[in-house]
């Protein structure tokens, strides 16, 4: 018996479980590459930019300066400049809105694959029961008179499904992990450059923030 196996013997041999998990790692692939090349596109602020940050609010052409940015960074910066010369002072949680906004675009997808990678394993779980089962029937209509050889070969061949499942479902996980993490690790620079940015406009913030604060917090704790 030939043990070697290609992919027409595979999917035909696994049944319609092994379509579905070729649909997943098919799905998954153009997630992880649509992600992946996302990712080389977005680019860093300069090293040169980022050391003046601080001082960037203060420039009367700032607007000018960040206008040619781009990537993640540079949205929130380029947002929080425009808040500034309108009028906003709560700079902070335009930074923080926009940080949000840009790391959602980012997580686009992954939902999705995380999906596929959990669910992958039990369908092909799901695939080897139902082939056992059938495997078991036949042996209960030939009255347990069956060839050692042919329930063998109908038993691995219900396994198929659950290393198909496997297969697919391992990859899948590795590469979330990996875009999870540059997702987390942009969000963090994006936070970081909007801190930077507000360093000096950090007393302006406070200024009379504290005394309110203090009242306020007075007033909602009134008679407790």
């Amino acid at each position: 018996m030939d043990h070697t196996m290609n992919i027409i013997e595979l999917l035909d041999k696994g049944g319609p479980v092994i379509w579905v998990l070729a649909g997943y790692s098919s799905i998954g692939l153009a997630i992880v590459l649509e992600r992946y090349f996302l990712f080389l596109r977005f680019r860093r602020l300069p090293g040169n930019f980022a050391r003046q940050l601080n001082h960037l609010l203060d420039q009367p052409d700032a607007e000018e300066r960040v206008s040619g940015l781009r990537g993640p960074e540079a949205h929130v910066i380029q947002a929080m400049v425009e808040a500034d010369r309108q009028g906003v002072t709560d700079l902070q949680s335009v930074g923080a809105r926009v940080c949000a906004e840009e790391q959602q675009r980012m997580e686009f997808g992954l939902p999705t694959l995380g999906i596929l990678g959990n669910t992958a394993p039990l369908l092909g779980l799901l695939g080897t029961i139902t082939g056992m089962i059938k495997a078991f029937m036949v042996i209960e209509e030939a009255g347990g008179k069956v060839d050692a050889q042919a329930l063998a070969g109908g038993i691995w061949e219900a396994m198929i499904t659950t290393g198909v499942g496997l297969a697919v479902a391992i990859p899948l996980v590795i590469l979330l992990h990996f875009l999870e993490g540059a997702v987390e690790r942009r969000g963090q620079s994006m936070q970081h450059f909007s801190a930077l940015l507000l360093e000096r406009r950090s007393k302006n913030f406070l200024g009379k923030e504290p005394e309110e604060q203090s009242w306020q917090w007075e007033k909602a704790t009134d008679g407790l």
